[in-house]
């Protein structure tokens, strides 16, 4: 029986991938330089932010990371505290769901508690439920940030299930024994397959958060 799940925060709770995407595309048109929107979903998403800084560094050939940290950050949290949206159908699914609630997330601590109230989605974690990468040593796809969650709320992994909805984010949940469920409800996967979730080890994949109460109630 199911009586823990584990929330990605970015692209599961919050609709906030397509405003990554966004700022980084706008903020490299700026400089000239192309990255459309799906580029940044099909190769960077789930990744933390200091990742995709020098990933996206050396394939443009960007000398200064740091400036491009700064303005890219300034831009990012605008458009996160201006346009941030709940994935569709998140709000209701936790309002039916009996379990125990946790967050586990490569974005910093202090940002997922805006984002949550940001979006009146607070009231339904504790905030030592959630755990963030600021908290462990290394980030997703490295397991520590679900490790972390399970050691400190001491519950059981085959009582456990983590919703995800990036492929470095699966690999985290498996590496870390616990059931992943896959999660396409984001915009970032329009027009993406869902099978990149599967390919990295989701147990499962759900267009929707009604799909993932059809799946919680089938384990």
């Amino acid at each position: 029986m199911i009586k823990n799940i584990i929330f990605d925060f970015d692209g599961v709770l919050v609709d906030s991938e397509i405003l990554a995407r966004k700022a980084f595309s706008r903020y490299l048109i700026e400089k000239n330089i192309n990255l459309t929107e799906n580029d940044f979903s099909r190769n960077y998403s789930g990744n933390k932010l200091t990742e995709v800084i020098v990933l996206l560094s050396k394939r443009f050939n960007i000398k200064n990371q740091d400036i491009f940290f700064q303005e890219i950050m300034e831009l990012a949290q605008k458009i996160y505290k201006e346009e941030l949206t709940t994935v569709k159908g998140v709000k209701s699914f936790l309002e039916k769901i009996d379990c125990n609630k946790l967050i586990g997330s490569n974005r910093g601590k202090k940002s997922i508690i805006e984002g949550l109230m940001k979006v009146n989605l607070m009231n339904f974690f504790d905030n030592s439920n959630i755990f963030s990468f600021d908290m462990v040593s290394k980030p997703k796809p490295d397991p520590d940030v679900y490790l972390k969650a399970i050691e400190v709320s001491k519950i059981k992994n085959d009582e456990t299930i983590i919703i995800e909805d990036s492929m470095i984010g699966v690999k985290a949940g498996v590496e870390a024994n616990i059931k992943v469920i896959g999660i396409t409800a984001g915009g970032h996967w329009e027009g993406r397959s869902p099978n990149l979730l599967l390919k990295s080890g989701a147990y499962a994949v759900a267009r929707t958060f009604e799909e993932v109460i059809y799946i919680i109630n089938k384990l």
